[in-house]
C-alpha cells in the first residue's frame, strides 16, 4: 500500500447517553476524515452512529453492513469486505473512525475488524479509545457495587441461553449476562435453578429514554425483552 496510510482509531461511545461519550472520543472524532459504524445487512440503522452525531456535522459517516448469523463462511466474507472498504479509506491517507457501543474491546464489532485489518494490512496503526461500558452504566444506575473487598465478577454472554451461567456459577461472587433478549427464557430458567432470581437485576436500555430497572425478574417471565439488556447477579445479595 504506497504512502502514508491512516490511522484507525477503535472508539466506544458508552452505553446509550450521549452524555456519556468522553472528551478524548469527541476530539478524535471531530479531526477524523471518516467514521465508521456496524449495522445489520437488513437495515441502515446505528445506535453509536446516532450517539456521535449530534456532535458532529461535518464528517461523513458511512456504515458497514454484517448480517445476524452465526454461519461462518458469511461472517468471514462480511469482514473481509468491511475490512477493505476501509482500508481504502486508509490507503488515501487519511484517518478514520470506528464507533461502537460501548467500549470497543468488550463483545465488539471492532474487536474483529481489527484482526482482519491487521492480517490485511499489518502497516495500519491503531489507537483504541475506550468507552463506558453498559454494565458499568447499569451498575450505577441502579446503583449496585459490582464488586466489594476480595470479590470478583465474570462477564458472560447469555447469547446462547444460560449454559454459561450453570458453567461458571461457582467461580464468582458477581455475575453479570449481557446479550440476554434473545435467549431470556431459558436464562431465566437458569437463574431458577440456581436459586438465584432473588438476587438478580434486570437492566434495559440503560441511559436511553425508555431505560428500566428490574429487580423483582419474575415479573419479566414469559415477556420479551428489548435488545439492549442485561442482568447483574450478585450471590451473596444486593442489599435491598
Amino acid at each position: 500500500m504506497p504512502g502514508r496510510i491512516g490511522t484507525l482509531y477503535g472508539i466506544g461511545v458508552g452505553p446509550g447517553d450521549p452524555g456519556l461519550i468522553t472528551l478524548k472520543a469527541l476530539r478524535v472524532l471531530k479531526r477524523v476524515s471518516r467514521i465508521f459504524a456496524s449495522s445489520s445487512s437488513k437495515n441502515e440503522y446505528s445506535l453509536a452512529l446516532n450517539i456521535v452525531r449530534q456532535y458532529l456535522n461535518h464528517v461523513p459517516f458511512e456504515l458497514l453492513p454484517f448480517p445476524m448469523t452465526r454461519e461462518a463462511r458469511a461472517l468471514q466474507e462480511a469482514w473481509e469486505e468491511n475490512a477493505g472498504r476501509v482500508l481504502q479509506v486508509l490507503s488515501t491517507g487519511q484517518d478514520a473512525a470506528f464507533v461502537t457501543m460501548g467500549d470497543p474491546l468488550t463483545y465488539s464489532t471492532y474487536g474483529y475488524l481489527l484482526k482482519v485489518i491487521k492480517r490485511l494490512c499489518p502497516e495500519v496503526k491503531f489507537i483504541t479509545i475506550p468507552g463506558i461500558t453498559s454494565y458499568n452504566a447499569a451498575a450505577a444506575l441502579a446503583n449496585l457495587p459490582l464488586v466489594e473487598g476480595e470479590e470478583s465478577y465474570a462477564v458472560i454472554s447469555g447469547a446462547l441461553g444460560g449454559s454459561k451461567l450453570r458453567e461458571i456459577v461457582h467461580k464468582a461472587e458477581n455475575i453479570i449476562i449481557l446479550k440476554v433478549y434473545r435467549k431470556f427464557e431459558d436464562i431465566y430458567q437458569a437463574l431458577e435453578d440456581l436459586d438465584l432470581v432473588g438476587k438478580a437485576t434486570c437492566i434495559s436500555c440503560c441511559g436511553l429514554e425508555d431505560e428500566m430497572v428490574v429487580r423483582d425478574i419474575r415479573s419479566l417471565k414469559g415477556r420479551q425483552m428489548p435488545y439492549l439488556s442485561l442482568i447483574i447477579i450478585k450471590k451473596k445479595g444486593r442489599g435491598d
